[in-house]
């Protein structure tokens, strides 16, 4: 692919070839816009690209763009600030709220892993520093600029940018990229038609050119019995003595659960046990959320505007302070334990699984996709044991597939999204993948739309030419 040396262009810094770290730079007539930046996250090789230096000198960026607030889309923005970006950011105004929750918690993780390092003298460097710092994280929050859904606003000289929902979590966008001639629609993360309370993904309408996600692009959810077996296992569970654990997202996974653990309680499907959100984050997630339900945000399905008590629980109990945490486990009886980090990666939940996974009694729910080198992707593969805190421990607590839970579409969505184009673009850019997913989903574009998929490679740069085919 060439263009002429005005044309816009596209090259991607991370997310292609993987499902994190999504960076996209978008350059036309002198202005640079980045579209995303995230964290790497998962594999060590991939985690230490987080540490390389940024491919392009950070005082030539105009503006960051962020779809939405997980961390592989925007945790990698105070690392940007550290190194002297002071440029604005944009962002829908959820987006935003949920930024400054998960961005001074990341730094503090980092921070905390590194002190942790120093005083065990396990680090290479001497001494560890954590990527970025909390000061960093807000300093990165004063940037951002927030912007309605549905309203054009330039972000650098011949770059303009519109958000529409993607139903994804709350705040998320689907981004429409006016890059002098040429227009770029990217997913972002694509949601599903049937989030329980959030508005179905918007259309592409007309474009030259779309990006879009192929985390599940090889995949179809079962989401037809999620909420079913969700209630059957804490059942079983609970019938036996056991305790259920569930890795979960702080930010909508956590929400999304208790949407259907409210129906599940108001239809008398549950058993009288307490349900336990042990994750500081994903309670200030849930109070943001509660507030953009109450408040009617555009996203938020018109059904439920009004009603933040579709989210509560009588059993719910909330714990904030990691003593609260540490009593869990001298408590006796069934329980549900719902706790981040939702790869099993870190975060509390680690905790809850050293001491729960041995006994059989126990059962640990999977509801979101888990990345290759995660400790909840060996839970998925069933692996025997599983290494926490330096310590190998056996899995022989029932572990459950309900990854029909997730917030991602899958393959026959984000082809049904696809074919929401107003008219056949110019090409489509899978990215957002691991190679498997991303390659079946081109396949799927090639074969039953007959349209031109390109899978970007990190740093290829790419031209966004308007009236000619990416082949």
């Amino acid at each position: 692919m060439t263009g002429e040396p005005t044309s816009a262009t596209l090259t991607s810094f991370g997310g292609v070839g993987t499902v994190t770290g999504s960076r996209h730079l978008i350059e036309v007539a002198g202005s640079s816009v980045m579209v995303d930046c995230g964290l790497f996250q998962g594999l060590k090789d991939l985690r230490q690209r987080n540490w390389a230096p940024f491919p392009v000198d950070v005082a030539s960026l105009d503006a960051v763009v962020i779809t939405h607030a997980h961390l592989d889309h925007c945790g990698y923005l105070p690392r940007l600030v550290s190194q002297g970006y002071r440029g604005p950011v944009y962002g829908t105004y959820d987006t935003g709220k949920l930024m400054s929750v998960v961005l001074p918690d990341s730094a503090r993780l980092l921070e905390e892993e590194a002190g942790y390092a120093n005083r065990k003298g396990f680090s290479k460097h001497h001494p560890a520093l954590p990527l970025y710092t909390e000061d960093d994280a807000w300093a990165a929050m004063d940037l951002l600029q927030a912007v309605p859904f549905g309203e054009p606003v330039s972000v650098a000289p011949g770059v303009e940018v519109t958000f529409t929902p993607a139903g994804h979590i709350l705040g998320s966008a689907i981004t429409r990229v006016q890059a002098g001639e040429a227009s770029l629609v990217c997913s972002g993360d694509l949601g599903r038609s049937q989030h329980p309370f959030l508005r179905p993904p918007a259309p592409i309408g007309d474009a030259d050119w779309v990006m879009v996600e192929s985390t599940y692009g090889d995949r179809r959810h079962v989401a037809e019995d999620a909420v079913e077996e969700l209630a059957d296992v804490i059942n079983r569970t609970v019938e036996r003595g056991g305790v259920v654990v569930v890795p979960a997202f702080a930010v909508d996974r956590t929400e999304v659960l208790l949407f259907h653990l409210h129906h599940l309680a108001a239809s008398h499907r549950l058993p009288n046990v307490p349900i336990y959100v042990d994750s500081p984050m994903a309670l200030a997630g849930l109070t943001i959320y509660r507030a953009a339900l109450a408040e009617g945000a555009l996203d938020v399905r018109p059904d439920f505007r009004g009603h933040p008590d579709i989210l509560d629980l009588r059993s719910l109990e909330e714990v904030h302070d990691s003593q609260s945490s540490k009593a869990i486990a001298g408590r006796s009886g069934p329980a549900v334990i719902i706790a981040g980090a939702g790869m099993a990666t870190g975060g509390r939940v680690v905790h809850h699984l050293k001491r729960l996974l041995p006994d059989p009694r126990n059962s640990v729910v999977i509801v979101g996709f888990q990345a290759e080198g995660t400790r909840g992707r060996q839970l998925l593969e069933g692996e025997p044991t599983v290494k926490i805190h330096g310590q190998y421990v056996r899995v022989r607590a029932e572990v459950c597939d309900l990854t029909g839970f997730s917030v991602h579409a899958d393959a026959e969505e984000l082809m049904q999204w696809l074919a929401t184009a107003a008219r056949e673009p110019n090409g489509v850019f899978v990215v957002h993948g691991e190679p498997p997913a991303s390659a079946a989903l081109a396949e799927r574009i090639r074969s039953e739309l007959d349209w031109t998929p390109v899978r970007p490679t990190t740093g290829e740069r790419l031209s966004l030419a308007v009236g000619r085919s990416a082949s």
